[in-house]
């Protein structure tokens, strides 16, 4: 059995906010933490200007798409982080979950996303801190 934590980001569309923690984590952490996301209600195709603003910093996330929430990727994530999808995540006993707090970048131009982008990264860092310092044990 494996004891590598599992993180799953959740937002609404799963075109944005999710997308870029999942680029940043999987960057970040490289092969130490497993990483998913997905979208309550996801988009067609994943925000170009988060696109644009994760290139700038050399993560590559165009080639990902918007995938929904299911049943078996809460139950199979150790953390669970929602980003303003409110109550429409289900809840499983023994999972971590955790709400952060960003602004919606959908329809907004890349200055507004930058922001957005490097708040993410920042608690991004910080949840990669913590788990790659516990001893999983399940």
């Amino acid at each position: 059995m494996s004891t590598k934590p599992s993180v799953l980001f959740v937002c609404v569309h799963n075109a944005g906010r999710s997308q870029m923690a999942a680029g940043f984590l999987a960057r970040l952490a490289g092969d130490r933490i497993e990483v998913r996301s997905a979208g309550s209600a996801p988009a067609e195709t994943i925000n170009s200007a988060a696109v644009e603003a994760m290139n700038e910093l050399g993560i590559d996330i165009s080639d990902q798409s918007p995938k929904i929430l299911t049943v078996d990727a809460v139950e199979a994530s150790d953390v669970v982080i929602t980003m303003g999808c409110g109550d429409t995540c289900p809840i499983f006993p023994g999972k971590s979950y955790r709400d952060w707090v960003l602004e919606d970048p959908a329809g907004q131009g890349i200055e507004s996303v930058r922001p957005i982008r490097d708040e993410i990264k920042t608690k991004v860092e910080a949840l990669i801190a913590e788990l790659t310092s516990q001893t999983v044990t399940r």
